[in-house]
């Protein structure tokens, strides 16, 4: 049997949330017991996001296989038991680069390439590929209704449901219903002219998810599906909410799934949505609070930590704990005299994610210092770890001129440089060390407590690695490398038995953890975050009540 296909459009505006309500069809479809994968479709002219900004794209989302690709990735994997690579994610650009050298090996026997129906061709081919073994592919198309980019992913689509036919085929177009506060209504006009746009390239979409910050009364709901040309129960109301975990509860409410079965002619048993209720249940009815500092170098911007941020979520919720995120800019604690100490006292944890550059280092480098040495738990991810590692090589091995030559060409030394096997690569594209490796973890180590195995395997995105050349020096100090690739070449984990909870990681641990299981080294972390908050506010009332109790210098007059 064939897989049928469901296509997620949006309009009127960007940021609707086209990734959350293709996760979150997924996610229902699958706890209906219907296999499903998803796929995202972007329509810049990138190969892929590895080398864009993340103040405009947000995260590089990285797969097993290595791949570098959109945020929306991270969603899918979140929310259902969907194995994503890089057939996952197309890019015009990857697309017209396959044409391209096609073109050149003379693939198409000196035929005129255009759009319809090379780039078309490619696009079905693309998403069909993925589509073999599952029930349903769920297929996300990037931008907006009505932008030049998307055009010929519109068409493709459009081709797909000539093809194959409605029950094969099915349109979910994400839309925005707003509330004009001065008039005091909800208005229907954005969502009309949206539709409007999709028919105009002959698409007529069989599902409108109304983006919107109330339900829509049966009023609205027949109002849009008249001048929209759509069933009354399927303009559905995709209710803003607190928590992305609802999403699939206020869908299930509004029937999308029974709808998506209905149309798509698919047998299915009764969804079971008890462990969503539960992490549901847990958001809103937290026992205590944990606060987490996250000095970075993208604050400004929070997508650019999408999964960091879910991931530390998922391990608060373990522990039935609301977590408080800070996100401080790594620039603002390069001060002296150690005046950024007043900017951390107040964290239960501190956590110093993965990035690119030399801007902010100094300021990494003192909040590292302040968890060590005051005995805060810390976490560093990537560059946290290796920030890390020139902050124990310069405050405690007493080589002051530690660093990494991404920062320093010249350092004297050279507790961080460029991978090996990428030395003479000066492209940025593709040239990292990406995806699935291997670690092996040390015996009796936090690692290994906190993993309870040995081997493991995680996703990586770094281009330098510790050096090996200074591990007797650091390792002589109290440094512990407790997790290494099975050759011996790569230090992936790095420890401080001294201390409560120090730990770091080259890998990106946050790409693999989701709301129902939570990443090891997330969890433990919060847990111990949230014990050094209850030592700390008990110190803090001792310290008061000692003051309180103090006998008083009585006056001699």
């Amino acid at each position: 049997m064939s897989a049928k296909y469901i296509f997620v459009t949006g309009g009127v505006v960007s940021s609707l949330g086209k990734g959350l309500a293709a996760a979150s069809i997924g996610c229902l479809l699958e706890t209906r017991g219907i296999k499903v994968n998803l796929m995202k479709i972007d329509p810049y002219l990138n190969v892929d996001p590895g080398t864009m900004s993340p103040f405009q794209h947000g995260e590089v989302f990285v797969t097993d296989d290595g791949a570098e690709t959109d945020l929306d990735l991270g969603h899918y994997e979140r929310f259902t038991h969907a194995k994503l690579s890089r057939d996952n994610n197309w890019t015009t650009g990857r697309i017209y680069e396959q044409i391209i050298a096609k073109e050149r090996r003379g693939d198409y026997l000196g035929k005129t390439v255009q759009v319809i129906p090379h780039v078309t061709d490619e696009i079905k081919a693309a998403m069909k590929k993925v589509a073999q073994d599952v029930e349903v592919l769920i297929v996300e198309i990037g931008g907006t209704v009505g932008d030049i980019e998307s055009l010929p992913f519109l068409e493709a689509i459009r081709q797909m449901r000539l093809e194959l036919g409605r029950e094969q085929t099915l349109f979910v177009h994400v839309t925005l219903v707003p509330f004009i506060a001065a008039a005091q209504e909800l208005k229907t006009k954005p969502t009309q002219h949206s539709v409007k746009e999709l028919l105009s390239l002959g698409i007529q979409p069989d599902i409108l998810l109304c983006r919107t910050d109330r339900f829509l009364s049966q009023e609205i709901k027949s109002k849009i599906a008249l001048f929209c040309n759509v069933q009354e129960e399927a303009v559905i109301t995709a209710k803003d909410v607190n928590s992305i975990y609802e999403v699939p509860l206020v869908f299930s409410q509004e029937g999308v799934d029974a709808l998506v079965l209905r149309y798509l002619r698919l047998e299915a048993k009764e969804r079971d949505l008890q462990q969503w209720k539960e992490i549901v249940h847990r958001v809103y009815n937290p026992k205590a609070e944990v606060t987490i500092g996250i000095v970075g170098k993208y604050v400004e911007y929070e997508d650019s930590y999408k999964s960091l941020k879910e991931a530390l979520g998922h391990g608060a919720l373990a522990h039935n704990l609301k977590l408080h995120l800070n996100w401080i800019e790594a620039e603002s604690l390069e001060t002296e005299d150690r005046v950024y100490e007043e900017q951390l006292q107040n964290y239960d944890g501190i956590l110093v994610p993965g990035g690119f550059g030399k801007r902010g280092i100094e300021g990494m480098l003192n909040a590292i210092r302040y968890a060590r040495e005051q005995k805060v738990p810390y976490f560093g991810i990537c560059l946290g770890m290796q920030i890390a590692c020139i902050e124990f090589a310069r405050h405690v091995c007493g080589l002051r001129e530690a660093n990494s030559t991404e920062f320093d060409p010249a350092t004297p030394h050279r507790v961080i440089y460029k991978l090996r096997e990428l030395r003479g690569v000066e492209e940025l594209g593709g040239t990292m060390r990406l995806g699935a490796w291997i670690c092996k973890i040390v015996p009796g180590t936090l690692a290994h407590r906190i993993y309870g195995r040995l081997e493991i395997s995680e996703r990586h995105r770094h281009r330098y690695e510790f050096n090996r050349d200074y591990e007797e020096t650091l390792v002589a100090a109290g440094l512990k490398i407790s997790g290494s690739t099975p050759d011996g070449t790569y230090v992936e984990i790095i420890e401080l038995p001294d201390h409560p909870h120090f730990l770091g990681c080259q890998f990106h641990p946050e790409f693999k953890s989701k709301p129902l299981e939570p990443h090891p080294l997330f969890r433990a972390f919060i847990g111990a975050a949230y014990d050094h908050g209850l030592r700390r506010r008990a110190d803090k009332v001792a310290a008061e009540l000692e003051m309180f109790h103090r006998p008083q210098k009585v006056s001699s007059r």
